[in-house]
C-alpha cells in the first residue's frame, strides 16, 4: 500500500476538527481549485481531486472513524506498514523465523471496525470484493466513487443528472475466469494455489494478493483475449441520478446496486455520489435562504421602486423598494428560498446601488442644482 498524504493536511484542519469545520473547509478549498476556475492551471485539477477524496473520507462519520484508527496505529507512516509493529497478532498467526508474523490484512481487526484490507479498499478505491484471499464463489462488484458538478438550481431544487461512469465489470467473454474460450485452468505455480503470496515488511510477512493469478490461485492454459487474463473489463455507463432537493457541496447519495457487476453471479457494487454545486450568476445561498442581489440607480433608490425578481422556480414576484433605500438594504420574501424536509428557507433580496460613470451635460447639471439646493459640497 503506497504511502497516503495526510487528510487532515490536505484539508488544512486538526484532527479534532468538527464536521461542520471540515465541510467549511472542503468548501472553500473546492471553490478555489474547481477546474472549471482554473483552466490555465493543470495541476488545479489535481489538487480538486486530492481535496476531494480527503473530503470523501473526512467527510464520512463512519470512514473517518474508520482512518482515524488506522492513523493513530501508524498505517500511514514511511514504509508502508511499519507503524503496525506494536499491534496484536491476526487470528491464527502464528510466529514465523527470525521473529516475522505471518500477517493477513483481511483478518487485522481494529475495534470491530473489520479487516484492515477491507478499509484500505472501500477508503481508497480498492472496491468491494478484491480482498487479499480470494475465493472461487460469487464475489460483489466493485464499489464505485464519483464527483458530480451540478447546478445551482438543481441542487436547491432537485432534478435528475446524467452522470458518464467507468466502471470494471465481467469479462463476457470468459465469464471472469480470464481464460480463453476452450481453455483450461491449472493450480497458479507462483503461490501454489493459494492466491496470496508474502513478503517481509517491518518486520512482518504481510499477506499480498498473487500479481500472477491475481489471487484466483488458478491460471489459464490461454489467456482470454478480451480482458487479457484479468477476469474484467472497463466499460463506461451513463447512470441518471436523482438529486434530493436541499443538497450542497460535499453532501452524498448512495445507489445500492449501481456501481461494477458482481463476479460469478456476485451482486453489483454501489454507486457513491458526492455533489459539488456550481455557484449561480444570481443566486448564492446562506443555509436554506437564497440570496439574489438586484442592481439599483439612485434615483430608484431615492424615490422608491417597484420591482420584478424572479424565483428558484422561474416564476416572478414584485417587491417594492421603500423610498431613501441604502445600499445593502435586504428584503426578504417569505418561503421562496430552499426547501429541505419539513424546512423552507425564504428569498432575500439584496439592494445595491449603482453609480453611473458617466453623465450628460444636461444630467450632471441636474445633480449639481441637486447638490446646491440640499446644501451638498462636491
Amino acid at each position: 500500500m503506497p504511502q497516503k498524504k495526510d487528510f487532515y493536511s490536505v484539508l488544512g484542519v486538526g484532527s479534532n476538527a468538527s464536521q461542520d469545520e471540515i465541510k467549511k473547509a472542503y468548501r472553500k478549498l473546492a471553490k478555489k481549485y474547481h477546474p472549471d476556475a482554473n483552466a490555465s492551471d493543470p495541476k488545479a485539477a489535481e489538487r480538486f481531486k486530492e481535496i476531494s477524496e480527503a473530503n470523501n473520507v473526512l467527510g464520512d462519520a463512519e470512514k473517518r472513524k474508520q482512518y482515524d484508527e488506522m492513523r493513530r496505529l501508524g498505517a500511514f507512516d514511511t514504509g508502508g506498514f511499519g507503524g503496525f509493529g506494536g499491534g496484536r497478532s491476526p487470528r491464527g498467526a502464528g510466529p514465523r523465523p527470525g521473529g516475522a508474523q505471518n500477517i493477513n490484512f483481511q483478518d487485522f481487526d481494529i475495534g470491530g471496525l473489520g479487516g484492515l484490507g477491507d478499509l484500505f479498499s472501500s477508503m481508497f478505491g480498492g472496491g468491494d470484493g478484491r480482498q487479499s484471499a480470494r475465493q472461487n464463489g460469487p464475489e460483489k462488484g466493485q464499489s464505485v466513487e464519483a464527483n458530480l458538478d451540478i447546478p445551482f438550481r438543481t441542487a436547491a431544487r432537485g432534478g435528475k443528472v446524467p452522470i458518464d461512469l467507468e466502471v470494471s465489470e465481467e469479462c463476457p467473454t470468459c465469464h471472469g475466469s480470464g481464460a480463453a474460450p476452450g481453455a483450461s485452468l491449472k493450480i497458479c505455480p507462483e503461490c501454489s494455489g493459494r492466491g496470496v503470496i508474502s513478503f517481509g515488511q517491518g518486520g512482518f510477512a504481510v499477506n499480498r494478493p498473487c500479481p500472477v493469478c491475481l489471487g484466483r490461485g488458478q491460471v489459464p492454459t490461454e489467456p482470454c483475449p478480451t480482458c487479457h487474463a484479468t477476469g474484467e473489463i472497463r466499460a463506461r455507463r451513463k447512470v441518471l441520478i436523482n438529486v434530493p432537493p436541499g443538497v450542497d457541496t460535499g453532501s452524498k447519495i448512495r445507489l445500492k446496486g449501481q456501481g461494477g457487476k458482481g463476479t460469478r453471479n456476485g451482486p453489483p457494487g454501489d454507486l457513491v455520489i458526492t455533489f459539488n454545486v456550481v455557484p449561480d450568476k444570481f443566486y448564492r445561498r446562506d443555509g436554506l435562504d437564497v440570496i439574489a442581489t438586484v442592481p439599483l440607480n439612485i434615483a430608484q433608490a431615492t424615490l422608491g421602486t417597484k420591482i420584478s425578481v424572479r424565483t428558484l422556480d422561474g416564476k416572478k414576484v414584485a417587491i417594492k423598494i421603500p423610498a431613501g433605500t441604502p445600499s445593502g438594504k435586504r428584503l426578504r420574501v417569505r418561503g421562496q428560498g430552499i426547501q429541505k424536509g419539513d424546512k423552507t428557507g425564504d428569498l432575500i433580496v439584496e439592494v445595491q446601488i449603482q453609480v453611473p460613470e458617466k453623465l450628460s451635460e444636461e444630467q450632471e447639471k441636474m445633480m449639481k442644482e441637486f447638490a446646491e439646493s440640499g446644501g451638498l459640497k462636491y
